[in-house]
């Protein structure tokens, strides 16, 4: 969604109207920035999942090894590209790149390598709140007071002139996020009156923020789109995810969804400037639609390059750096009671429902348990957990 709507209905790239260069694909893909608030849900679902009964050490490693590879890699391809092909995007001085590698540049005022970088600095600002959860231990009450917490200062934050803590609690997404979470504990312990409360007053949040959204987006895409689509399209996103959690799609296990699932984060960090250059400087003289279609082909090809040969070696590479790193943590404070220390993989017993097995490990930031999730604890037909790959 969010790669057609920069490809054909966002209005850069292109000369002329994108309406009129992709009357079938425009309208439909101007809804597709809509597809970060699927995002943000599905992180909530999936960090709730994979980092129940964790430490906040493995918590902190599976995010790095999650996010950074990719990232540092996009960034680096991305700017070679906008420096090769001059008369497009301009590159960010070498000081600002280099801020941006900590993932850190949009609190320190620094322009984002690629626009879409955006919800990076969102994701991490969940993490920094859930880690509060996961160093506690997760748990079923635990997540839901975070929840009604978080949601309550947003609502009293959203009033408030802008502040750092109207940006750390993300007024405008904080919905999302929250709804994914309530959907998991849904998907694990079952549903109640409570956790279709809270989906539901997120939904209505939801829905209330994304219309401003949806008012900038009119800027961008040139064009009248009607409000009432956004409504549509996240009430489809609920449905969908309320289907996750009540098992809908437990019998779904088709081998290549987790490969599709493992390039989206890639494929998410490199389409928009690259996607954007090809365009500018090979649209006179290709077809608009052999263009476009042909340049998400390519892109998909990198994302899967970038998946097999960076991602997964350097995360195998990160994970044992930064484990070595926390085993040494420990020990040198086990020295200092007297205590033997923990192995570098200790974690805390899962504090899960009695007789409950341990979850599969959540893909992380920007896919879903692809390859058929667990059958939810209180399913109709369903008693346990289907462990398959997530």
């Amino acid at each position: 969604m969010v790669v057609l709507y920069h490809y054909v209905a966002f209005g850069e790239g292109w000369e002329g109207s994108q309406a009129q260069l992709f009357p079938v694909l425009f309208r439909p893909s101007a809804y597709g920035w809509l597809g970060v608030e699927l995002f943000f849900m599905i992180s909530g679902f999936v960090i709730c999942m994979s980092s129940w009964g964790r430490s906040i050490s493995h918590f902190f490693t599976s995010r790095v090894i999650r996010l950074f590879p990719a990232y540092w890699l996009g960034i680096l391809v991305t700017t070679a590209v906008v420096f090769l092909m001059p008369g497009g995007i301009a590159p960010l001085p070498w000081r600002d790149i280099l801020v941006n590698l900590t993932m850190l540049q949009r609190p320190m005022g620094v322009e984002d390598v690629e626009g879409v970088y955006w919800t990076l600095w969102a994701e991490m600002r969940f993490y920094l709140l859930f880690a509060l959860v996961v160093w506690r231990g997760v748990t079923y009450r635990r997540v839901v007071v975070f929840c009604c917490v978080w949601a309550t200062a947003a609502v009293l934050a959203t009033r408030s002139e802008a502040s750092p803590i109207s940006d750390l609690l993300m007024v405008q997404d904080c919905w999302f996020f929250i709804a994914g979470l309530a959907f998991y504990l849904m998907y694990r312990f079952g549903q109640n009156l409570l956790l279709w409360g809270m989906i539901a007053f997120c939904f209505a949040m939801g829905n209330h923020t994304a219309m401003e959204t949806w008012r900038g987006t009119l800027e961008n895409v040139g064009d009248n789109v009607p409000g009432w689509g956004v409504a549509v399209v996240l009430t489809v996103f609920f449905v969908t995810m309320a289907g996750v959690s009540l098992g809908w799609f437990s019998r779904i296990d088709w081998r290549w969804l987790p490969t599709a699932g493992a390039l989206t984060y890639p494929l998410y960090l490199l389409h928009e400037s690259i996607g954007w250059e090809v365009f500018h400087h090979y649209q006179s003289s290709v077809n608009q639609w052999v263009l476009a279609g042909g340049t998400l082909v390519a892109v998909l090809l990198l994302s899967y390059l970038v998946h097999r040969w960076v991602e997964k070696p350097m995360a195998k590479r990160l994970k044992v750096a930064l484990n070595t790193a926390f085993e040494q943590i420990r020990a040198e404070g086990a020295t200092h009671r007297g205590d033997t220390p923990a192995g570098a993989g200790s974690v805390r017993a899962e504090p899960g429902r009695p007789g409950s097995e341990p979850l599969a490990q959540g893909v992380g930031a920007a896919g879903l348990p692809v390859a058929g999730v667990p059958s939810p604890a209180h399913a109709p037909g369903g008693q346990g957990h289907d462990h398959t790959r997530a």
